[in-house]
């Protein structure tokens, strides 16, 4: 189908992105920002051919995702900073019973109930598990409607492949702004993953057995060996990063998501002054792309990491470029938003 060019907010990007990518099952609970998401879910979901549920809480909602997912669906849920929260332990739960879904985050101001101003803080949240146990969601970070869009494809496809859960990171500004972007019936690029390991009602062949629980001395640590080698398997292999004029740069902007465009902005103005300054974007959060780094680890080159917290991804940051260069922060929190002004000012104060 020919592409359509339409205007969208983010939020109403990712639920279509969803649709398009073949998503048959969503279930969810409204909260501030991200309630045109599943406010378009309601009405074009079933349309579709799919089902929608506003669940009594967030708990249902992810313990609903989990059952369709394990009955071989492609299905998602999404919230805001402390409903994400409350989904940690079913993200568990299909992490250790290697089911694939996709979870959205559109992020909000905290600690607690916070605000529904955008927010960077949940970036350890996301990276680093979130939830109990050693396990990884694979995290992508959109920084544009049309990647809003884009990603949730990508998504559905790295949940299938490596069935595992997988995280898309937005936030507020995001999920609110709206930009023309293109759509299409994606039904002919969506990868047709098979799952024989589905629970489908057992016709003709041997029972399938979904769990995360494992008693047996030994079992366990066998489930958790066999994840993190594929865990390894994502990190070589998923890595995903935009660079921008790094060939001679002194300094190196490093910044993810909505922040990347207002960093990006600022190292344009920066650039027109004669400033020799680039910029790294992370597209993964996890694996995180440390592999955008190797080629730019002068003495002489400093890291200017950005972003909407108060000093989260600058700690991958500092472990990619291994104490190899010098690596500065600049960050607000609580619906804080770094600008232009702010940015250039700092760097040029390095």
């Amino acid at each position: 189908m020919a592409k359509t060019k339409v205007l969208m907010t983010g939020n109403e990007a990712i639920a279509q992105g969803a649709i398009d990518a073949g998503c048959r099952f969503y279930a969810g609970y409204p909260i501030t920002p991200q309630n045109e998401l599943i406010a378009y879910m309601a009405v074009h979901l079933s349309a579709s051919g799919g089902i929608f549920i506003q669940a009594e809480s967030e708990l249902a909602a992810i313990n609903m995702v989990f059952g369709a997912a394990a009955a071989g669906e492609r299905a998602m849920t999404s919230s805001s900073s402390p409903g994400i929260s409350l989904k940690q332990e079913g993200i568990s739960y299909m992490a250790g019973a290697e089911l694939p879904g996709v979870i959205v985050n559109v992020m909000r101001g905290g600690p607690g109930l916070g605000n529904i101003s955008p927010s960077q803080a949940d970036y350890f949240q996301a990276t680093r598990g979130g939830g109990h146990g050693d396990y990884r969601c694979i995290v992508l970070a959109p920084s544009t409607v049309q990647e809003a869009y884009d990603f949730m494809n990508l998504g559905f496809d790295l949940a299938d492949k490596y069935r595992n859960p997988v995280m898309v990171l937005a936030d507020g500004m995001l999920g609110q702004m709206a930009e023309p972007l293109k759509t299409q019936n994606s039904k002919s690029k969506t990868q047709n993953y098979k799952k024989p390991w589905a629970l489908t009602g057992c016709k003709g062949r041997k029972p399938n057995i979904i769990r995360s629980l494992y008693l047996a001395e030994g079992a366990l640590e066998g489930l958790n060996l066999k994840l993190q080698e594929k865990y390894r398997a994502v990190s070589q292999k998923e890595q995903r990063y935009e660079n921008t004029h790094l060939e001679g740069a002194e300094i190196i902007l490093v910044a993810y998501g909505s922040m990347a465009r207002i960093a990006r902005s600022a190292m344009r103005r920066l650039r027109e002054k004669g400033r020799k300054i680039g910029m790294i974007r992370p597209v993964t959060l996890w694996p995180f792309p440390i592999n955008a780094f190797s080629k730019h680890l002068t003495p002489n080159t400093k890291y200017l990491v950005v972003e909407m917290s108060y000093g989260q991804m600058v700690e991958d940051v500092r472990l990619a470029v291994d104490g190899k260069c010098a690596v500065k922060f600049f960050g607000r929190a609580g619906g804080g938003i770094p600008t232009e002004e702010e940015i250039i000012r700092y760097a040029e104060n390095i």
